[in-house]
């Protein structure tokens, strides 16, 4: 497995992968697919020290992460938010924790203070992999999602990065 970062090429692979989390999971609070346009507007805001990058096993993508702004205000420009989605058929084979290590490593090289995490409150193999790396918890938003007729918390983690 090689971890890198994401190329165009690489974006309807990205975008099965989202797709599925989208339609069978509360791993992602979307409702609506995307389509190849936003998932280019996507990949367009993912470069430099936002990065996206993917897990590549023989040109297939295992998974894929990305590093987003935190909130837009300047006092929070060293903070940033990490997405990580993996292929259904990967999970919990260490696929995903690569990938938040590369995503660690990169916040750092980028100058961040601070990584944050949120997750469904129920989506406990994420959040154990985000406290295996050092994450901890800082909060639960509650009943702030709503998908598949269910109210939805959602836990908020926090790396500070050394």
């Amino acid at each position: 497995m090689e971890i890198r970062t994401a190329e165009p090429g690489d974006l309807d692979q990205i975008t099965e992968i989202y797709n599925e989390a989208v339609s069978s999971s509360l791993v992602t609070f979307d409702i609506i697919a995307r389509d190849r346009e936003t998932q280019l507007e996507w990949f367009e805001s993912h470069k430099g020290i936002y990065p996206s990058i993917v897990a590549i096993d023989r040109n297939i993508v295992l998974g894929f992460g990305s590093l987003s702004p935190y909130r837009d205000r300047a006092a929070y420009r060293t903070t940033v938010e990490d997405s990580i989605y993996v292929r259904s058929n990967t999970r919990r084979s260490g696929v995903g924790k690569t990938i938040m290590e590369s995503l660690i490593e990169r916040a750092h090289s980028g100058g961040f203070h601070a990584v944050i995490a949120r997750m469904y409150a129920g989506n406990e193999p994420s959040i154990a992999l985000h406290g295996s790396l050092g994450f901890q918890q800082v909060g639960i938003e509650r009943e702030v999602g709503r998908k598949f007729g269910k109210w939805l918390d959602v836990v908020v983690m926090e790396l500070i990065i050394a």
